[in-house]
């Protein structure tokens, strides 16, 4: 399927199409990640999900469980009855700034109008115990943003989350869960979540429909808000706190981070406080955000990791790896994450090939990928 740099115009899957996107994000050991690999090798979800076995014993695994037709239908149509839809990366709907993370979601399931398509998007996220200053400031940072047209981007969680969503209703907001969109966490905000989705704002998820979220899935929701946004302001975050994570996501997504000093005698404002001095840009009101965003509404030299699945596709598996050249990638992997590119100037094979490899570790639960194209063996 071909893509149009800016998604505009870009056409959607066939149901058969992102029946099969679900079913293979939705099979073990398959992340966004290994998804984008497989379709790039075989051409489509079809193809590849007809490969998963073969590829996962090649690895050492024996028997992978590949999702089937009935589970995706159940949840395609579970979704449509709740009034939520699946949006394809690459299609018209998906946020433009997530597809340029390394490793963008495949699919997302959302809920509501049209904020998610706005590439004029700041997160703000912050402590969940956050004081009464605090939040005062979420409230105005964000309803002065939402008025000058940026959509506000945040987690839903209480305290500066809630804060920033409650102001940025009339201009839309876009509230990023951590289960299924389906499962409202924490359950006291299920009146602010329908005002969100009244006022024309989104609520998404690329966790399956009916997940409840767990510890682990937090720091997967922080990558989500960084990667829909443009920038991230981070209003009272002790230190270790998950507003932190989205910081270090931003960081590496290439996104701008702003920090609101806070009092160096509150623990709260720990976090922020660090981010200063670490050099993220110190702002106290929006004036300080527009100016240093400066008009942009694209992120400065985004990746650019669209999968492409044209209208017809083969594709069979490709010549199966000499278990010599096995043996030495396994070899030079170890714990320590490696770059990819580097794996191949070390075997002097294709990148195919490794790729390939990679593939069949990943699928047998023998390998971690890592921030910058890298990976790690799993032992």
């Amino acid at each position: 399927m071909n893509r149009e740099p800016d998604n505009k115009g870009s056409p959607l899957l066939s149901e058969a199409q992102r029946l099969a996107w679900l079913r293979l994000i939705r099979s073990e050991n398959v992340g966004p990640a290994t998804f984008r690999e497989l379709i790039n090798h075989f051409g489509s979800a079809e193809a590849a999900l007809a490969q998963l076995p073969a590829l996962s014993r090649r690895g050492g695994k024996q028997a992978i469980r590949v999702c089937p037709l009935h589970d995706a239908m159940e949840e395609y149509e579970a979704m449509q009855r709740m009034g939520a839809r699946l949006v394809a990366l690459g299609e018209p709907g998906y946020p433009p700034h997530l597809r340029h993370i390394d490793g963008p979601p495949p699919l997302l399931s959302v809920t509501g109008a049209n904020a998610l398509s706005q590439p004029r998007a700041v997160a703000v996220v912050g402590a969940r115990n956050a004081s009464l200053a605090g939040r005062k400031m979420a409230h105005l940072m964000a309803e002065d943003l939402s008025r000058r047209g940026y959509v506000i981007v945040s987690g839903l969680a209480r305290g500066i989350d809630a804060a920033a969503h409650g102001a940025s209703l009339k201009g839309g907001t876009v509230a990023v869960m951590a289960g299924g969109v389906d499962i409202l966490y924490p359950p006291e905000h299920d009146r602010l979540l329908a005002d969100i989705l009244a006022n024309g704002g989104n609520a998404v998820s690329e966790m399956p429909f009916g997940w409840k979220p767990r510890g682990r899935d937090f720091p997967r929701r922080n990558r989500l808000i960084s990667g829909i946004s443009l920038s991230v302001i981070v209003i009272e975050a002790a230190k270790g706190s998950g507003s932190l994570h989205t910081a270090r996501f931003a960081l590496e997504q290439n996104r701008d981070i702003f920090a609101v000093p806070g009092s160096p005698l509150d623990p709260r404002s720990e976090g922020a406080n660090n981010l200063i001095r670490q050099g993220a840009a110190l702002v106290t009101c929006a004036d300080d955000v527009e100016e240093a965003l400066a008009g942009r509404i694209e992120p400065d030299l985004p990746f650019d990791l669209d999968v492409q699945e044209p209208e017809t596709s083969g594709g069979g598996l490709p010549s199966e790896p000499s278990d010599n050249l096995r043996e030495r990638l396994i070899m030079a992997l170890g714990p320590t994450p490696v770059g990819i590119d580097e794996l191949v100037r070390h075997t002097g094979e294709s990148a195919r090939l490794i790729q390939i490899l990679l593939l069949e570790l990943e699928l047998a639960g023998r390998l971690e990928r890592h921030a910058g194209q890298r990976v790690s063996l799993v032992y």
